[in-house]
């Protein structure tokens, strides 16, 4: 595990503290769970993808700009990693030219942070409210 601020984790203490460098070279599966901060953007690059194992896999679910993405394309097509999956990319929708769309081995999902109960509530009711608008004729939550 590696964090900017190392902390005790009840039930948890045969958790081995190490350093970004460490976690890169030594895990089979790496997952970001952590903010995109200046000091974070762009931390999965070449160099560190060039430091995992051949077999790692790489896994997301934070925020796609901790990844440089053509770097994570790259050593993704020419084997350098096993694979990745991620939930978030750089910009989403992604651009149609986004290297990771067409990568091999990569799997993107949907970012469902929005997932909890008051979320998908608030979903529910925008989309009642733009059916709603629509069949009065009003305009609601359009980019022209």
């Amino acid at each position: 595990v590696h964090s900017r601020t190392e902390k005790a984790v009840a039930g948890l203490e045969a958790v081995q503290w190490v350093a970004a460098d460490d976690l890169f070279r030594a895990s089979d599966v790496l997952v970001l769970a952590c903010p995109e901060t200046p000091d974070t953007r762009g931390m999965v690059n070449a160099e560190t993808l060039a430091a995992m194992k051949p077999s790692a896999l790489l896994i997301n679910v934070a925020r796609g700009g901790l990844i440089v993405e053509a770097d994570l394309a790259d050593a993704l097509n020419n084997g350098r990693i096993a694979g990745a999956g991620v939930d978030v990319l750089s910009q989403e929708p992604p651009a149609a030219d986004n290297p990771l769309l067409s990568a091999q081995n990569l799997t993107v999902t949907p970012h469902v942070a929005w997932g909890t109960f008051e979320a998908r509530s608030r979903l529910l009711q925008e989309a009642a409210e733009n059916v709603r608008a629509y069949l009065a004729g009003e305009r609601r939550n359009r980019v022209v």
